[in-house]
């Protein structure tokens, strides 16, 4: 489980993060992210019905949260990751892994990079 402080709740928080910060896509997932002047570091997930039934879904949020907590200590205090699921991310945990893995850094590095954020 993400800890309690690092849980994005807020619909404006998922919108802002969305529309206004950098993506990085993965054939099962895609990462949003963006950078605002906080101390806290925020992550949503978004899992739609194109994903599979309520099993299936459920399923993939577990692995994404587990897959988020383990690079959250290497992101930067301020950041706001949105993982948003794609239909292939119910077929492999393998491959949910490692396009999670890849896709984080690279938009945190391309957020970096467009905002001078360390």
């Amino acid at each position: 489980m993400l800890p309690r402080r690092a849980r994005m709740r807020s619909s404006a928080d998922f919108r802002t993060t969305v529309r206004r910060g950098v993506r990085v896509g993965r054939p099962t997932v895609v990462v949003h992210a963006d950078a605002v002047d906080d101390s806290d570091v925020l992550v949503g997930l978004v899992v739609s019905k194109a994903v599979g039934n309520a099993v299936t879904r459920n399923s993939v949020k577990r692995q994404l949260r587990h897959l988020a907590r383990s690079v959250l200590p290497q992101t930067p205090a301020g950041s706001r990751v949105v993982l948003r699921a794609l239909p292939p991310a119910a077929r492999s945990a393998e491959d949910l892994r490692r396009d999670v893995s890849a896709a984080w850094p690279n938009a945190l590095e391309r957020l970096r990079r467009r905002e001078g954020f360390s």
